[in-house]
């Protein structure tokens, strides 16, 4: 029997998410044996740093990849850079779960619009911290790191009145119960890939690569390849202030951006729709019609 090797970072919704990919594969592919390999990253030892960039949370894990000690590398894709290391590519992107953000609260603060004047509020997000001081500037938006289960922690202690957490993450680790709203992506546009994973391999390992890509899901392919491309396009990493949703109706993709000064001060929002087939070239057209809007200031 063959054995496939599949690394992921150890924290529980990292886990929960590998375990579930794990589950699905062994569906595809009975014939083999998946062993899970967790693999501690940068951002698992530094939870209280600002986030970089760029690798944060994966840079140890594609190169595990790169020496060979994993075979497959199980990533939340908005956490994944926009450009694979040389060697390396991603070979799946599995149905993505619900992409919105989620706001958990204390007992009377269930939803955002109806939160007291000057609530605390705990995220750590560039993005969540601009578009929420766009929609409510009143409220006291505090730093709030760490895993899930650490936030919801930190919740529970009093230390904020709600926080702000991606919907898939709480969905993934059975812990949907305590979403008490899924925030309008009118307010609150997720990040590019937000609620995605991505199977990462080797670019040469053609066995693995067929592994993986028997759970690709094609909609969600198209949707995070436009999301990315425009933030791609845009000029800005994956911890910037800026938003975006590819959609799929009717054949359809309809792709919405949104760039905010940190501040929450100025918001530049706008759409595009077209092809699926197009979506690339739909992230690259969205993100260079903002730029001309006055984003090329906010970038900067």
């Amino acid at each position: 029997m063959r054995q496939i090797v599949v690394g992921t970072r150890g924290s529980a919704l990292a886990l929960a998410q590998t375990r579930q990919i794990v589950a699905r594969l062994k569906e595809e592919w009975p014939e083999i044996e998946f062993r899970i390999q967790t693999i501690t990253t940068r951002g698992d030892k530094e939870q209280g740093a600002l986030k970089g960039d760029k690798g944060f949370f994966t840079k140890e894990i594609e190169e595990a990849l790169l020496a060979s000690r994993i075979d497959i590398a199980v990533h939340s894709l908005k956490d994944l850079p926009t450009e694979n290391p040389e060697g390396l590519e991603i070979a799946s992107i599995p149905r993505r779960v619900d992409a919105r953000d989620a706001l958990v609260g204390r007992s009377g603060m269930k939803s955002l619009k109806d939160l007291p004047q000057g609530a605390v509020v705990g995220t750590s997000s560039t993005r969540r911290k601009a578009l929420l001081k766009a929609y409510r500037p009143d409220l006291e938006l505090r730093d709030l790191r760490g895993n899930v289960d650490t936030r919801l922690a930190a919740l529970g202690r009093g230390e904020y009145d709600a926080i702000v957490l991606a919907a898939a993450g709480l969905i993934r680790m059975d812990l949907r119960n305590r979403i008490d709203e899924f925030l309008d992506v009118g307010i609150l546009l997720p990040a590019p890939g937000q609620g995605a994973l991505a199977l990462q391999t080797r670019a040469d390992d053609d066995l693995v690569i067929e592994t993986a890509y028997s759970i690709n899901d094609a909609d969600t392919d198209d949707r995070i390849t436009a999301e990315r491309s425009f933030l791609h396009a845009i000029g800005m990493g994956c911890m910037a202030p800026v938003g975006a949703l590819a959609t799929i109706e009717k054949g359809a993709l309809k792709l919405e951006g949104a760039i905010a000064a940190p501040d929450g001060s100025t918001v530049i929002r706008a759409s595009i729709e077209g092809d699926p087939e197009e979506c690339e070239a739909l992230g690259e057209e969205l993100a260079e019609g903002m730029l001309q809007q006055g984003a090329r200031e906010l970038v900067k």
